[in-house]
């Protein structure tokens, strides 16, 4: 197991999208060595060009100790830490690109909110598959509200950090900490990354409820039930309730659902002012995860036999052709029900 005392000094930021761009400025700004990989090889040309990420967070100076490259073996060599920050349906493959670099476990910090489509695994699930179990007490889940520009401003944010290695998140914790950015701990990894998921999936629909114009009564009630799904899922997948209503589940279902920063949010307004999905797609070089994370959701329902009428209506949307106003007609003429039945919400 990791020592309480164990120290980070050089950290690699693997993935340099806005999230990513964020935690490598706010690790720098904390005294350590960072280096921050990119895939795109412009990427890398802008911010040692211009000190910025002009693709991903314009308008932010990027600290000019951050060390960017496009080299995995270079990113990850003589690294004390790893944060992983890519897309979720390139995880596994960056990790097996990873692997051959990698001789021993380091403390790993995943930022990636979403689940595998095909496998349905969790980000951890995809690390012990490709990286072995030998990583598990190194593994560690960041996961709250949090908009990657808000955080890049010092905003005042709080997150979550969990892990099942207390120490290990105990000393990340203490790495991570400033006094805009506050850092909770949790054990419960599974709680976090249900929540981080599936609240990309909530602000879809949060978005359909807000381009249809329906009004806050409908939004509210949208958050309240679309935790109860989370709520359900992760109850089936062993999560604790507690982290949901907190700052990985509540927390940040609401953000999502609520802030024009949202991705996920915003491909969802568009779908309710009648654009077509792939005509959202084509505009945007951004990831919503919510819309694969929505797939692998639907087949976890399906695996824990858990009812999420939210998540198989955005389904609907996305993927089968439904117009967004049947989405919320179906939603509400369901047979009428306690609140709490069937439920733990």
């Amino acid at each position: 197991m990791v020592s309480p005392s164990y120290s980070i000094h050089h950290i690699a930021v693997i993935g340099a999208g806005a999230w990513g761009t964020a935690l490598a400025c706010l690790l720098a700004e904390q005294g350590l060595a960072v280096r921050l990989w990119a895939h795109e090889p412009d990427v890398v040309d802008a911010i040692r060009s211009t000190g910025e990420n002009t693709f991903y967070l314009s308008g932010i100076s990027l600290p000019a100790s951050i060390d960017v490259t496009n080299e995995l073996a270079e990113s990850v060599c003589r690294m004390d830490a790893l944060v992983l920050a890519i897309p979720s349906h390139a995880m596994r493959t960056l990790l097996e690109q990873l692997r051959s670099f990698l001789p021993n476990p380091l403390p790993l910090i995943i930022a990636t909110k979403g689940i595998e489509e095909d496998s349905l695994c969790l980000m951890s699930q995809v690390v012990e598959s490709v990286l072995s179990s030998s990583w598990d007490p190194f593994v560690t889940v960041l996961s709250g509200p949090s908009f990657a520009l808000e955080v890049s401003l010092n905003k005042p944010t709080t997150i979550l950090l969990a892990g099942e290695n207390t120490d290990l998140v105990s000393s990340l914790q203490q790495v991570l900490l400033t006094p805009s950015f506050r850092v909770y701990t949790s054990h419960d990894l599974v709680g976090a990354q249900i929540g981080g998921a599936l609240k990309n999936v909530m602000a879809i629909a949060s978005g359909i409820v807000d381009g249809l114009a329906l009004g806050f009564n409908a939004r509210a009630a949208l958050i309240t039930r679309g935790l109860a799904e989370m709520i359900r899922l992760g109850a089936a997948m062993g999560a604790e309730t507690s982290t949901l209503y907190g700052l990985s589940g509540m927390g940040d279902l609401v953000l999502t659902c609520t802030g024009s920063l949202s991705r996920n949010y915003t491909v969802g307004l568009k779908l309710g002012q009648g654009r077509s999905l792939a005509h959202i797609l084509e505009e945007t070089k951004t990831i919503a995860e919510g819309i694969r994370t929505t797939r692998a959701v639907v087949g976890l329902a399906n695996r824990y036999h858990v009812e999420m009428p939210i998540v198989g209506s955005v389904s609907d949307v996305l993927f089968h052709g439904h117009n967004p106003s049947q989405l919320v007609h179906n939603l509400m003429t369901r047979t009428a029900k306690r609140e709490t039945e069937g439920t733990p919400l």
